[in-house]
């Protein structure tokens, strides 16, 4: 009996199919990318910068110890307590704001609603909050902590916008961007907003952890 040949199969083509498959998966698959805080670095001083003078209590510190426990003010302080704590600081309105770029003096803060204590922060644009971590502390706690800061300043924010201008800050700054930065009438609004309660939060040096 005559041996029957097998036919080869033709593969000239299969580096093309695998070639048009890769470029399918890179098109078609997204790809989780990490965000992180933002974060606005200082421009480096004039060698005759003099730093102003700050009260004590204008500064609120925040310490994370390598057992990511967190210190507010020198106390132990869970961390599901820090954006009220942040808020009453911010909000407490107890003396005179800064002066206005125009020369114009400072001014009492007369939209806060905190308790006016001589002993906390005399307005919003003074109010500075310090966090400084250790060298040991996890990365996910200094996470934690740095949004319930921001959180804070949200609710601050949010209340005023809606008090003055009947929308939450996070409307009021959406429909500002969904207008592509051209309605100035929202810019205005949202710059008031961001200026009655500017987000001051200093990062100290870490701690070392040996």
């Amino acid at each position: 009996m005559a041996r029957r040949d097998i036919p080869e199969i033709n593969a000239g083509s299969m580096a093309d199919i695998a070639f048009l498959l890769l470029i399918f998966f890179l098109v078609t698959t997204t790809m989780n990318v990490d965000s992180g805080i933002s974060k606005k670095l200082s421009e480096k001083p004039p060698p005759d910068y003099k730093p102003p003078i700050i009260k004590e209590k204008n500064i609120f510190e925040v310490n994370i110890n390598r057992n990511n426990e967190l210190l507010v003010e020198g106390d132990l302080m869970d961390i599901k307590d820090l954006r009220q704590a942040a808020i009453d600081f911010i909000d407490n309105g107890g003396g005179i704001g800064k002066p206005g770029e125009d020369g114009t003096p400072g001014q009492p803060c007369d939209y806060c609603e905190g308790d006016r204590s001589e002993s906390s922060s005399d307005h919003p644009n003074k109010a500075i909050i310090s966090v400084q971590s250790d060298r040991g502390t996890e990365y996910g706690t200094y996470i934690e902590v740095q949004n319930e800061l921001l959180r804070a300043y949200t609710v601050l924010r949010n209340r005023l916008a809606q008090k003055r201008y009947g929308m939450s800050y996070q409307e009021l700054e959406k429909a500002y961007k969904d207008s592509q930065r051209q309605d100035e009438d929202l810019k205005k609004k949202v710059e008031d907003i961001k200026t009655s309660y500017p987000q001051i939060i200093s990062d100290a040096e870490p701690t070392s952890a040996n």
